[in-house]
């Protein structure tokens, strides 16, 4: 069992060079190497091996929330506000395409198979073929915000948080509603499957914690009045013992995943954490002789932090 005291938190880093709010964080394909992107519009790649600067990727005239990579075909996709999206080949350093697909700000993307899904502040999901970007579809289930996605490809659903304060199932193939859970009782902002896709998270401008049972046709597991503000994000340690939220009250905080136990809050006054709000944490795969699992995290301060946060579980 692990206590608060046998958490180790160091400040590794502060990353600088975005000119305005850093919205978003984004896992390369290479465990070294991140994105970043924000309110500049410009889209930053940052290497473990040579954190001292980032390298400039992309640079839009609009603001930036959302980063996707997909993996397999290596390829970094943004999500420009007001605009659409743009596939970048990550390796080869080369524009794919583009589409506009939107008036509206872009809050999230993700990719499945042949597909991306795309979230956007007029409440729509919409579904492209990733070879020619041609739409599919559009859902537009409400007309409040689509903030975030998760997939969960072992159940063939994906999830949704909208600013309706709801939060809706879909079916991966038919991208029919199966289930809508009246979530929070304010937008929510983040929802991430744990690493075993067993439970849902979800985290709310009410400041609340939510996880529920994905098994148990999304029963609620656990409410915890998690933050002071609004949660911004959730991720999760590779080896999927602990979990990190974010929020608007500018701190980080390190849980426990098994026991839903809070370890950790890291902040300004006692770790020299961000001055504003917490947009995005990225907890990385990435080792080295003196650190494991670094943890990044990107703020309206316009600084990107790095933590080296151990554990003495012995």
């Amino acid at each position: 069992m692990i206590s608060s005291k046998q958490i180790n938190v160091k400040k590794l880093q502060t990353l600088q060079g975005h000119k305005d709010c850093v919205y978003t964080l984004e896992k390369s394909e290479e465990d070294s190497v991140f994105f970043s992107a924000g309110g500049d519009g410009m889209v930053v790649r940052w290497d473990f091996q040579n954190l001292e600067s980032g390298t400039l990727v992309a640079k839009v005239p609009s603001s930036i929330y959302a980063l996707h990579v997909d993996r397999d075909r290596h390829h970094l996709i943004v999500g420009q506000n007001y605009e659409g999206i743009h596939v970048i080949d990550i390796q080869a350093k080369k524009d794919l395409g583009s589409v506009k697909i939107t008036n509206a700000a872009i809050f999230d993307i993700k990719t499945y198979r042949d597909k991306i899904l795309v979230a956007s502040s007029e409440g729509k999901i919409t579904i492209l073929n990733y070879q020619n970007l041609n739409i599919i579809k559009q859902i537009r289930a409400t007309q409040e915000r689509a903030r975030s996605i998760s997939l969960n490809p072992e159940a063939g659903e994906f999830a949704v948080g909208y600013s309706d304060n709801t939060i809706r199932i879909f079916d991966l193939k038919t991208y029919h509603i199966k289930r809508t859970i009246e979530a929070h009782n304010n937008s929510v902002f983040t929802v991430r499957y744990s690493p075993d896709y067993r439970f849902l998270f979800s985290g709310s401008r009410d400041a609340h914690l939510k996880i529920w049972d994905v098994n148990q046709e999304y029963s609620l597991k656990e409410s915890i009045v998690a933050h002071m503000y609004a949660i911004n994000h959730v991720d999760f340690r590779d080896d999927a013992k602990y979990f990190v939220t974010c929020s608007m009250d500018k701190s980080i905080k390190v849980w426990d995943l098994q026991r839903l136990k809070l370890l950790k809050v890291i902040d300004k006054a006692r770790y020299a954490g961000h001055g504003t709000s917490v947009n995005k944490l990225l907890w990385m795969k990435y080792r080295d002789q003196e650190i494991a699992y670094p943890l990044v995290s990107a703020s309206d301060d316009r600084t990107i932090s790095v933590w080296d946060i151990s554990f003495n579980e012995h």
